[in-house]
């Protein structure tokens, strides 16, 4: 079967080259004819497993196009020779043929199948090289958000946050997660924008920086329907807890289905969140004495010592 399909490919290929031959009576190479052979070869080959022929393929079938003026059809034909170097396990080059097509995607005018192409290279090296994916996706998301595509924009940054925060890259994620708060906020997406804050305060308190994190909240306020939301109440709980170095109180609200159920990056900086010190929760001034000792009298001097302080210092 195998060695069919590279005869058939290898039959493809004699007839586009012939295409591209001139002579006495043909003096300009017929790129169209050709461009169509070299897709059928790079076909046959990708389904015969010869991935290194089939993007060779590809190549000569983009450039033919390239000779044609048809730039839509030689950036794909670079995109599948990227997949082909991706199926070799050489993401690096594959990136940098589906980068080379976003561009003659934009050339060509069509920034959608631009910013498709950028999204799906940020996928391929998202796990082995994270910083190159957070700049396909923010390329993507920049694309999308000139067209005024603001929805598949704000999606695009969602992940390039969330692989910024996965690296601990803790500077750049506040900065990425502001951005999509932003969006939100322009498309009236309100309730999304109470998560962002949310996520954004994580950030901000495993950078140690509980200045920005309350600020965060403060801002969030002009927000429809932050103010009173759960996760208005959520935050200002955390951030006393955090505070004033109460780690159970913390840890009861990081816990909660509200924080447990966000995007997994974010739940885990939750699950993590240590108070400064390593505090624990501070014994309340009200708590009932051991049974052991006994209750005390009723109007005895404890009590009337306990009154004095019952209302706190103010």
């Amino acid at each position: 079967m195998a060695a069919q399909k590279i005869n058939e490919a290898l039959e493809h290929i004699a007839k586009a080259d012939k295409y591209l031959k001139t002579g006495f009576l043909k003096w300009k190479p017929d790129y169209d004819s050709a461009a169509t052979e070299y897709g059928k070869a790079a076909v046959a080959f990708k389904n015969a497993k010869q991935y290194d022929q089939a993007k060779e393929a590809c190549l000569r079938e983009a450039e033919a196009h390239e000779n044609n003026k048809a730039l839509f059809h030689a950036a794909k034909a670079y995109e599948q020779a990227g997949m082909m170097l991706k199926e070799m396990q050489k993401l690096p080059e594959a990136v940098q043929l589906i980068e080379k097509a976003s561009m003659m995607y934009l050339e060509n005018g069509t920034p959608d199948t631009a910013a498709i192409a950028l999204e799906r290279g940020g996928k391929l090296v998202e796990n082995v090289n994270p910083e190159k994916a957070v700049q396909l996706y923010q390329h993507a998301a920049s694309v999308f958000e000139n067209e005024e595509r603001l929805r598949q924009a704000v999606e695009l940054l969602g992940k390039a946050s969330r692989v910024l925060v996965r690296g601990r890259r803790l500077d750049e994620a506040a900065l990425s997660l502001q951005k999509e708060k932003s969006i939100y906020k322009e498309i009236e997406n309100y309730p999304t924008c109470y998560k962002k804050t949310i996520a954004q305060v994580l950030v901000h308190l495993h950078r140690n920086d509980f200045v920005a994190a309350e600020r965060c909240v403060r801002e969030s306020y002009s927000i429809p329907g932050f103010n009173g939301s759960e996760d208005c109440a959520a935050l200002e709980q955390l951030l006393e807890g955090y505070d004033q170095q109460d780690q159970d109180q913390v840890t009861d609200v990081c816990n909660s289905p509200l924080f447990k159920y966000m995007d997994n990056d974010y739940a885990k900086l939750g699950l993590t969140l240590t108070v400064p010190g390593g505090g624990t929760k501070k014994k309340s001034p009200n708590a009932p004495q051991d049974k052991g000792k006994g209750t005390p009298t009723v109007g005895t001097h404890a009590d009337e010592d306990d009154d004095e302080y019952s209302g706190g210092l103010c």
